[in-house]
Formats: C-alpha cells, structure tokens, sequence
C-alpha cells in the first residue's frame, strides 16, 4: 500500500455515451437548473420585499429557498459542463471542496426543516403564544444554529479526511463526489472517519430527524380535538406543504446514504441522486407556491403594480 501512487483526479460516473441522449440531457437539467434558480431568487425577492410576508414562516422558507438554490448550484454546473465536454473527470480537490458543499448544504437543510417543524407545532399547537415563542431574536437564533451546526461537523469531517491516502481506482460511482465515494476510492483504512461519521453525523442527524417529525405527532392529536372539518382542513393546510418537502427530502436522503450502493442498484442510486440534488431543489419552491395563498397573493400583486407601472419598473 505504501509504494502506491497517490492519485490527483477523480473520474466521475458518465450519464450516458449516447451523444443524442447526452443532448436531451443537457437541454433537461439545464432547464431544471434555470427555473430552480429562478423561483427559488423570485421566494426570496417576494419574501424580502413584501411585508406581509414578514413572518418567521416565510423568514425560513426564505433560507430554504437560499439553501436549494445553492445546493442546486454546486453539482448542476459542474455536471453542465461534463455533459457538454464529455470530460468526467476533476482533481481531487475540486472533489472535495465538492463533497464539503454537498454535505453542508444538506445538513443545514435538515436543520432548517426541524425549524420549520417547530415553527408549525407552535402556530397549532401553541397559537396563543406564538409572538412569544417565535420572536424575531428566537428564529436569528435558530436560523445561526442552522447555518453553524453543519458547517462545524463538516469542517470535522474534511479535516479527518487529511489522513486519508488516494490512490484509486479514482472512479466515483455517481455524476458529483460525496464522502461515501471518498471513503471508497482511498488506500487507507478509512474505518476511523466512518467511525465519526456514524457517532457524530448519526447521532446530530437522528436528533434532526425526530426533532422534525416528532412536532407532527403533536400536531395531528391537536387537530383532531379540532371539531369541525372545515377547522380540521385548514389546521392541516398550513402543514401539508412543509410536510411533503420533509418527506421527499428524507427519503432520497435515505436511498443514497443507507441503501448499499451496489451495481444492481446504481442506476437507482443515481435516479435518486438526481432527485436529491437537482429535482428537489425545484420541486420545493413549486409546492409552497401552489399550496400558499400569501406567496401567490404577494406574486399577482407584484405583477399587477409592474402592468400598472411599466415605465417606473423599467427606470428603476
């Protein structure tokens, strides 16, 4: 092992060799990345500058429009430009600083739908006193545990990382460079890492997982104490959408870290690997659009007032 080279690029997992296929490709996340970018800035424009929408719901719904937007950002144009080239291959740098954003971006994304959890389970459950339990001070409080948290443990893991050795085979079974596939290209007994990985990744992501479902319970006992249906309908309402972004998050989560990437499933894995980094992104800020009537009243009348200004609009 010791004599072995150390390698200094990566190979990354071609999406296909079919050069018409490689076009539709292309054309499609090109699109998914365009329109990701685009409603995901219009949420945190809308939120930002209209002040009905100054809650702590839209504050974090604001930083989850942040966060997909960037996570979308740091595998789709490097995958962009491999299908353009044809050329799947980085240096093993670049991989890792990859690997850093792919990780921290989903960990603070997990944070912040435990905010968000919370954040419904007090509205419900706890309407009285609301103002007081998500006072502005509470939620920049929550919003600097979400951005830190991950950035802390990701550090810790890119830091275990120095002593590891590369030395291939350099090919990464995926179109983007994760710590699994690091773990799998390195001539270096890598049990230590995954041993912190397990402890203090399992152990902060279990947190975040019961801190983000376990809200839910709490709030279907109170919602069925509700006694009419039409209180019922728009308890649950309010829930629906941050609920089916939870849901979608965690189970392609879970295929690509927990389901052993096999040969048999590595198309799978990298269908849900495409969900998680690309597709989700963009399905995020489509479903609180269609299920918020602030977010769509707050958008017609922004474009009412550009319709009635065009010219003011336009010197702006």
């Amino acid at each position: 092992m010791k004599n072995q080279t150390s390698i200094t690029s990566v190979l990354l997992m071609s999406l296909s060799d079919d050069q018409e296929t490689i076009s539709v490709l292309f054309i499609f996340f090109l699109l998914i990345y365009l329109m990701t970018v685009f409603s995901n800035f219009l949420i945190i424009l809308l939120v930002v500058t209209c002040a009905h929408l100054h809650t702590p719901m839209y504050f974090f719904l604001g930083n989850l429009a942040f966060l997909d937007m960037s996570c979308s950002s740091v595998t789709a144009p490097s995958m962009l430009s491999h299908l353009i080239t044809q050329h799947w291959s980085m240096s093993l740098s670049e991989c890792i600083i990859q690997m850093f954003f792919v990780i921290y971006f989903a960990g603070s994304e997990a944070f912040l739908l435990s905010s968000m959890s919370y954040d419904r389970y007090v509205a419900i459950c706890r309407p009285l006193h609301y103002s007081q339990l998500m006072s502005w001070g509470t939620c920049a409080e929550m919003a600097s545990l979400v951005w830190s948290t991950p950035f802390l443990l990701t550090i810790t893991y890119t830091i275990c990382l120095r002593r590891l050795t590369f030395c291939g085979p350099n090919l990464i079974q995926n179109f983007f460079c994760d710590l699994p596939h690091l773990f799998q290209i390195s001539c270096t007994d890598p049990t230590i890492n995954v041993f912190i990985l397990i402890i203090v990744g399992g152990t902060v992501g279990i947190a975040a997982f019961v801190i983000t479902f376990y809200p839910y319970v709490r709030i279907f006992r109170a919602v069925l104490r509700i006694g009419t249906s039409d209180g019922k309908s728009k308890a649950f309402s309010t829930c629906t959408s941050h609920l089916t972004v939870v849901t979608i998050f965690y189970v392609s989560a879970t295929f690509i870290y927990l389901v052993p990437d096999t040969s048999n499933l590595l198309t799978l894995n990298c269908v849900f690997s495409v969900i998680y980094t690309l597709i989700t992104p963009l399905l995020n800020p489509l479903i609180y659009s269609l299920r918020s009537k602030d977010l769509k009243a707050a958008l017609s009348k922004a474009l009412h007032i550009h319709r009635l200004h065009p010219d003011t609009a336009t010197r702006r």
